[in-house]
């Protein structure tokens, strides 16, 4: 059981990490093209199935935390992560949004998540150290 819970996150956290690449290409893309979004049929329907996917993560990572107890993982970044991913994910659909500030928050947001992975990996036995 303990495992599959893993593997679940797992496929979420690369989920995630996907959502952050959509939203890098789309930032580009928007600025690109000088296309200014519809926001009841482009933004909402985006943003609502991925605050969806990240409030799910966030909360199934809050669980699998106190279980496994890893070490560079903690529920302050897992807040921290939701909080900047929902906004980003609204504002990669915006040309005006700024690019250095919006590169940084992707870039936070996929170490993290990449921390987490590794997290994982190493709960399920792969990499372990010998303590």
């Amino acid at each position: 059981m303990k495992e599959f819970y893993t593997m679940s996150l797992v496929e979420e956290t690369k989920s995630l990490l996907a959502i952050c690449d959509e939203c890098e290409q789309r930032f580009y893309t928007m600025r690109e093209t000088d296309h200014s979004p519809e926001f009841f049929e482009e933004v909402k329907p985006y943003a609502d199935r991925s605050h969806r996917a990240i409030a799910d993560w966030s909360s199934d990572m809050k669980v699998w935390i106190k279980v496994a107890k890893p070490r560079y993982v903690h529920e302050v970044q897992i807040d921290s992560l939701k909080d900047s991913m929902t906004q980003f994910v609204v504002q990669s659909f915006y040309k005006e949004t700024g690019k250095k500030r919006f590169i940084l928050s992707i870039n936070a947001a996929r170490y993290t998540l990449q921390t987490v992975l590794n997290a994982m990996g190493n709960e399920n036995g792969e990499g372990r150290p010998n303590e």
